[in-house]
């Protein structure tokens, strides 16, 4: 009695999911996983940039081809396959879509912060109307905003490289970073940012030796980089408090690891 009370549930529930499917979805016609992959046409050997231009050539012409196909349909007046294309074409919106070529964005440690340039100010005074519009809201930060003030202050690097604003670009850029705990590109700017400007204002080298130290327990080279930090930077009395009990920590775990070998 049970079991036919179960099944009797279950042919019920199937019931009403399938009745909830909304009227030509186009639910039939979606591809099976199995035939969703195809083969990848490579030249062998092919370098990584290669293979990254030919991803975005790809994002390129599907996006153009379901554009094309939405404004096919809405020409012809086809509203069942119109509904289709921009339901694909707002699955395809939110899929992440990443700039895989890091070094080709963070440019290497010999550009060296030169005179101030005007054009590289605007570019900078953009970037950082971005960073506050992105937390205007106070608790809520607009992550696509940080993104595309993180994109200006690449922007101002490249255009602008032997710029006085170089470093203070590359020390903003890896606090955005850091921000989506993506820590090791933003070590890699804050790095940057002292190498281009050994004087520059920021804590780079402080922020650098916390990521080292921290989260990806390098201490060893940690320990070098905030002996660093309490020698050329203005650090708050908090962060020097914190980077003086550090170093006597990892000094005194560094000499124990010598004793006991």
């Amino acid at each position: 009695m049970a079991r036919r009370v179960l099944t009797a549930v279950l042919i019920v529930l199937v019931g009403v999911l399938v009745g909830c499917r909304g009227v030509d979805t186009g639910a039939s016609q979606l591809v099976p996983a199995r035939m969703k992959t195809a083969s990848v046409v490579m030249t062998a050997g092919a370098s990584e940039s290669d293979i990254i231009e030919h991803v975005a050539i790809n994002r390129q012409a599907y996006r153009g081809g379901l554009a094309s196909l939405i404004a096919h349909y809405e020409k012809t007046g086809n509203n069942m396959k119109l509904g289709w294309a921009k339901d694909e074409l707002k699955g395809l919106k939110k899929v992440h879509q990443y700039s895989y070529i890091i070094e080709a964005v963070v440019p290497g440690a010999n550009l060296k912060a030169g005179p101030s340039i005007a054009e590289a100010e605007l570019v900078y005074m953009a970037a950082l109307r971005l960073e506050k519009k992105a937390k205007k809201l106070g608790i809520f930060t607009h992550e696509d905003n940080l993104r595309l003030a993180l994109d200006k202050y690449n922007e101002l690097i490249e255009k602008h490289p032997s710029s006085d604003k170089i470093d203070d670009a590359a020390y903003k850029a890896g606090v955005i970073c850091e921000y989506f705990k993506d820590y090791t590109i933003a070590l890699l700017y804050y790095q940057r940012a002292y190498q281009w400007d050994p004087q520059t204002v920021h804590p780079a080298r402080f922020k650098a030796a916390y990521i080292l130290d921290a989260v990806q327990h390098r201490r060893a080279e940690a320990l070098k980089v905030y002996q660093q930090a309490l020698k050329k930077e203005n650090l708050s009395k908090k962060q020097r408090e914190f980077v003086e009990k550090r170093v006597k920590e990892l000094t005194k775990s560094d000499e124990k690891l010598r004793e006991s070998k």
